[in-house]
């Protein structure tokens, strides 16, 4: 009787964590698109004010803030290889929201070969989601103080956390002595910042939550460890992201950092927290199914599609002699930065110049010399 009422107790932790993970990631996506639309519409019209001074920005600060907080509580209800997958709901939300608002008007057979693989995706996010959810580890602990510093001190954990600050060391190595600019290099120092993150976070949330619940933890070293680990984990991700986002496409940057957050943070959870001990083989390979699933859903997602825009007319002005240029024909070509002021359609949203380049219509320029009112002769040169 006691064993099925903590089963039970089990599976309504992992549901209430689960719904948790779920709303922040959703709140999160929301946030991040209407503070975005704050900013693009600050500068669309030319506003003098700054873009943090607006409502809209802050309402979307606001919902970032509530979906931060509801991810951080999920973590104390389910285990950490549960939630960490649930950040697919928020590329899945983007992506939705993209899709209402961008009121795109194409034929049903141009609209399936532009979206096709992104549906695909979303399916597979979905099922997967599904999966790992049901199938996931059912474990729960109570992560008091004493139990945080066992997992801590145990052999498998240093050996983890040794390997990991070796492999840390040797990647910002090469990234910052060799110049080796690379996504994968900058992501992975990103995942293996996140892995102790995740763990810090579990354990932090834990012990709040057994703080509020009367069995006060906050007064022990190693909340304090954890909780510094949490903020300077946290604060590095942010820099070496935004360091990535200045040298690639925020699609790749959202695939591949999910696609290795996720491996190296349910690592991290089987390693520290043991969430897989007691799960059979079964629910072990379900598990890795529907994350391989959701790994290719973002993929799909993500996955960048070039769409060929039809020609518009543009007008380029040469500042050398002040005579504007009417480009009428030939595909879309980016204007020519160096002398001269443009406008109109400039360059392709990708930022690439089309490699074929038509012969452009251009207006000759005219030279008019003053001519006199007589018909006479030139006057000669006086000696």
């Amino acid at each position: 009787m006691d064993l099925s009422r903590a089963d039970e107790d089990s599976y309504t932790n992992n549901l209430i964590g689960t719904l948790l993970g779920i709303f922040g990631n959703v709140l999160v996506s929301i946030s991040l698109n209407i503070q975005k639309y704050g900013h693009v519409t600050v500068v669309g019209a030319k506003d003098p004010r700054i873009f943090y001074h607006t409502k809209t920005w802050w309402f979307g600060f606001f919902l970032a803030i509530l979906g931060e907080a509801a991810n951080f509580v999920s973590y104390a209800f389910a285990p950490l290889s549960l939630i960490v997958p649930l950040n697919a709901v928020s590329i899945l939300t983007s992506y939705i929201l993209g899709f209402i608002f961008m009121h795109e008007k194409s034929k049903p057979k141009d609209f399936a070969k532009r979206h096709g693989l992104s549906f695909l995706g979303s399916v597979l996010v979905v099922g997967g989601a599904y999966l790992f959810v049901a199938f996931g580890p059912n474990t729960h602990e109570k992560l008091t103080a004493e139990v945080v510093v066992k997992h801590l001190v145990g052999w498998p954990v240093l050996l983890y956390l040794v390997l990991e600050i070796i492999m840390f060391c040797l990647l910002l190595y090469f990234y910052k002595q060799k110049n080796a600019n690379y996504l994968v290099i900058i992501l992975l120092l990103v995942a293996l910042l996140g892995s102790v993150t995740v763990i810090s976070v579990k354990a932090v949330s834990h012990m709040l939550i057994l703080s509020l619940e009367g069995s006060m933890q906050l007064d022990y070293p190693i909340f304090t460890v954890m909780f510094v680990c949490m903020v300077s984990t946290i604060v590095f991700q942010a820099s070496f992201l935004s360091q990535a986002s200045k040298l690639y496409d925020s699609c790749q940057i959202a695939s591949m950092n999910y696609i290795l957050s996720t491996i190296l943070a349910v690592l991290a959870g089987a390693v520290f927290y043991l969430e897989f001990n007691h799960e059979d083989i079964l629910h072990i390979c379900m598990f890795l199914l529907g994350t391989a699933a959701c790994y290719l859903g973002v993929f799909l997602i993500t996955k960048i599609r070039k769409k060929n825009k039809n020609f518009e007319p543009y007008v380029t002005m040469n500042m050398s002699n002040g005579v504007p240029t009417i480009h009428s024909k030939g595909p879309e070509v980016a204007a020519d930065f160096t002398g001269t002021f443009s406008y109109g359609a400039l360059v392709n949203n990708d930022g690439t110049t089309s490699s074929n380049q038509a012969v452009n219509t251009e207006q000759p320029t005219t030279s008019f010399r003053p001519t006199r009112a007589s018909n006479g002769p030139p006057d000669r040169k006086q000696d």
